[in-house]
């Protein structure tokens, strides 16, 4: 097997209110920073995601999650998808923390159940709870 080329995927968010984004995910997500870092004046967490993964759908893809998560076209360009251990106690840190529900919880055909959420700054991210 030939060595990988890709090590590591990272998504950086830019927002205007960063303690906003920080809480946000730190106490939504229930994780400790992996590292935090201060560059010229500008401010930066890194949060430890688990394992990355980049999907990339065409418009119809994206209709179609978007009709099983939310029953309508709703999501951009990105929206992130966490896969969790406890899908409600993860939705309800994140709801307490300053999350939108975007839609209840819906048990999607290949058996995981998914939630869809919106943080502070208008990022959809979907929860999901893989069927064990």
């Amino acid at each position: 097997m030939t060595a990988p080329n890709i090590f590591e995927l990272r998504v950086a968010i830019t927002t205007q209110d960063y303690e906003r984004l920080v809480k946000f995910y730190c106490l939504g997500l229930g994780i400790e920073p992996a590292a935090v870092w201060n560059n010229d004046g500008g401010k930066v967490l890194m949060l430890n995601m688990g394992n990355a993964t980049l999907e990339i759908f065409d418009e119809r893809q994206a209709e179609v999650i978007d009709n099983l998560e939310v029953g309508k076209r709703v999501s951009g360009q990105i929206r992130f998808a966490l896969q969790v251990p406890d899908l409600k106690a993860a939705m309800e840190r994140m709801l307490a923390n300053g999350a939108i529900l975007v839609h209840e919880p819906v048990m999607t055909p290949w058996g995981d159940t998914n939630v869809r959420l919106q943080d502070p700054d208008g990022m959809q991210i979907t929860l999901f709870q893989a069927q064990d």
